[in-house]
């Protein structure tokens, strides 16, 4: 069609194609530059067929981040995210045939698998759901953003490493579930668009759906005798700390 560029851009954070119309990724908001090209309009259906035929629009000089006739990954996939839902899902199945108190975390003197294997467990259908929801949400998008090693990371060190300082702290409470790794994964995430709405800037996060995401995730030691307060925000913490080494990597790009 005439008027129709031939080529379009891909967002250097996410990976995804967009329109070289726009200024912003539409999906995880990175400046793609300073304005949109102007787009010639001349020509009507009154006007001779030579002179119908709108030249292709100009685009302005590429900036950094930019990629233009180069097609996206179409396998690009939160295979990461998809892999811990997946396995908290299957955890859900096995706590059907086995004691909750046969896989749960009491102690770290206990065998290391149930460290591995504790974190993936939800006894109850609401904890899973309350969990598993933001865990899906911001993994996501944090894996579009940063890439699966940090999804992976997070996990390890909000979810693994949070219930390993519940049992720490609490050794006599049995453990089960990651509610720490989604409340870091929603803190690793949410942390630049608070900053930016404290500055009065733009942002693209739904600020308030994240904050019941992350009460619901906060108050679960009340609705669950598996879930610690301690291993819950422990997770928080260490995820607003990697959300703010985050903000400090993409600052010095």
């Amino acid at each position: 069609m005439a008027g129709t560029p031939d080529l379009f851009v891909v967002c250097k954070k996410c990976g995804s194609e967009v329109s070289p119309y726009i200024t912003e990724c539409p999906y995880c908001g990175t400046r793609l530059r300073k304005r949109a090209p102007k787009i010639d309009r001349r020509g009507g259906d009154a006007a001779p067929r030579s002179a119908r035929r709108m030249p292709r629009p100009a685009l302005s000089p590429l900036r950094s981040g930019e990629m233009p006739g180069i097609r996206a990954d179409p396998l690009r996939k939160p295979w990461v995210t998809v892999a811990l839902v997946a396995l908290s899902l299957i955890g859900f199945f096995v706590i059907a045939y086995v004691e909750p108190a046969q896989v749960a975390l009491a102690g770290l003197d206990q065998d290391v698998w149930r460290l591995a294997v504790a974190p993936f467990i939800y006894p109850g259908t609401w904890y899973q759901l309350a969990v598993l929801v933001p865990l899906a949400l911001f993994g996501w998008r944090l894996e579009l953003r940063h890439g699966p090693l940090v999804v992976a990371g997070l996990f390890l060190a909000c979810g693994v490493g949070g219930i390993a300082i519940g049992a720490a702290v609490e050794p006599d409470a049995l453990l089960l579930g990651a509610p720490g790794a989604a409340l870091g994964m929603l803190a690793a995430w949410a942390l630049p668009d608070v900053l930016r709405a404290r500055r009065g800037e733009d942002h693209d996060g739904d600020l308030l759906g994240a904050l019941v995401l992350g009460v619901l995730v906060g108050l679960m030691p009340l609705a669950t005798e598996y879930a610690s307060w301690v291993a819950t925000y422990s997770g928080l913490i260490i995820g607003v700390l990697v959300g703010l080494m985050l903000l400090r990597t993409e600052g010095a790009k």
